[in-house]
């Protein structure tokens, strides 16, 4: 099976680089905070950034027409923002020096305000919650996870760093995991698994129009 190694942070191409930059940069707040050195100046900067630049939902009065692209550099926790950069370093280092900074950076950011456009319909059709922001790179991360299964579909990727599975395979299930779980409408359950779809479905269309045109390679 293909193997696509991701190289270091040195070399890097230059938007994978940015992006990373930029959401750690702006993660730094919330880190200082709950993490470091908690403080009242840190907790109003978090909630300054929150308020404006996470993704209200259109009708609530902190919406801004920005936060469609603000969103998708901010990240509820440690946690949150780890897996979703360590996604970004791993499928989207293979996918730029495939296709160049300006097509990735087309992609990325057009799958990231599909991933919003669709969880904002999904949140209106189910009644809510309106008044809860929505963070994150997850959606546009799942957009890239769905071209990397597309272009390099027998291409290795190892579960929890250790079980090999087929790209091809992992986009099919986690996709389908993502849909049941989001399906499920869980209370207690806090992601917004309907913007990792829309990543996904976004990516997809993009992909084939690409496609279509002969420019995917």
């Amino acid at each position: 099976m293909q193997q696509i190694r991701p190289g270091g942070f040195r070399m890097l191409p230059p938007v994978v680089k940015n992006l990373l930059i930029i959401n750690g940069l702006l993660f730094l707040p919330t880190f200082f905070l709950f993490y470091l050195i908690p403080g009242e100046t840190l907790y109003d900067l978090v909630i300054f950034q929150r308020q404006y630049l996470a993704l209200y939902f259109p009708a609530s009065d902190s919406f801004k027409v920005w936060q469609f692209i603000t969103y998708m550099f901010m990240h509820a926790d440690l946690t949150h923002i780890f897996f979703n950069m360590f996604a970004l370093w791993m499928f989207g280092n293979v996918l730029e020096n495939v296709w160049g900074p300006k097509r990735f950076l087309n992609y990325y950011l057009i799958t990231g305000i599909g991933a919003a456009a669709v969880y904002l319909i999904w949140t209106f059709l189910t009644g809510g919650p309106f008044e809860v922001p929505m963070m994150g790179a997850s959606g546009a991360v799942f957009g890239l996870l769905l071209a990397f299964g597309m272009m390099f579909p027998n291409s290795t990727i190892y579960v929890f760093f250790a079980l090999p599975i087929k790209a091809k395979y992992f986009v099919i299930i986690y996709g389908a995991l993502e849909l049941i779980l989001g399906l499920s409408n869980n209370p207690n359950d806090y992601v917004a698994h309907f913007a990792h779809l829309g990543g996904m479905i976004t990516g997809y269309i993009v992909f084939m129009f690409w496609k279509r045109k002969g420019k995917v390679y």
